[in-house]
């Protein structure tokens, strides 16, 4: 059974840091791909970033490439998305997403979700 556990969501000014952390378990054989995804009220939930773990390699969204990190933490089964820069339109809720299928051009969906954190960047 696949769980996904998001932390680390809050409240920030714009120009601010957060870092979301994502507990994994039972993914490693049903997945190739752990990473998030976000979603605003009203709008279709959006690729971010996503690291393809036999090999750590990481994918990012153009929209954040520059200013958000992935990182995986195969020894804790955790992987961390280190935000900056946030803007206030920047406000939804992050999931964490475990699956098959990311690569250079994104990732589509995911398979399995966990329950979301909210992020509220304020002006």
């Amino acid at each position: 059974q696949v769980q996904l556990m998001e932390s680390g969501g809050g409240s920030v000014q714009a120009g601010g840091s957060l870092r979301l952390s994502c507990a994994a378990s039972g993914y490693k054989y049903v997945s190739n791909c752990l990473g998030w995804f976000r979603q605003a009220p009203g709008k279709e939930r959006e690729f971010l970033a996503a690291v393809y773990t036999p090999a750590a390699s990481t994918y990012y969204a153009d929209s954040v490439k520059d200013r958000f990190t992935i990182s995986l933490n195969n020894a804790k089964d955790t992987v961390a998305l280190q935000m900056n820069s946030l803007k206030p339109e920047e406000t939804a809720m992050y999931y964490c997403a475990a699956g098959t299928g990311c690569g250079p051009l994104g990732w589509e969906h995911g398979d399995y979700w966990g329950q979301g954190t909210q992020v509220t960047v304020s002006s």
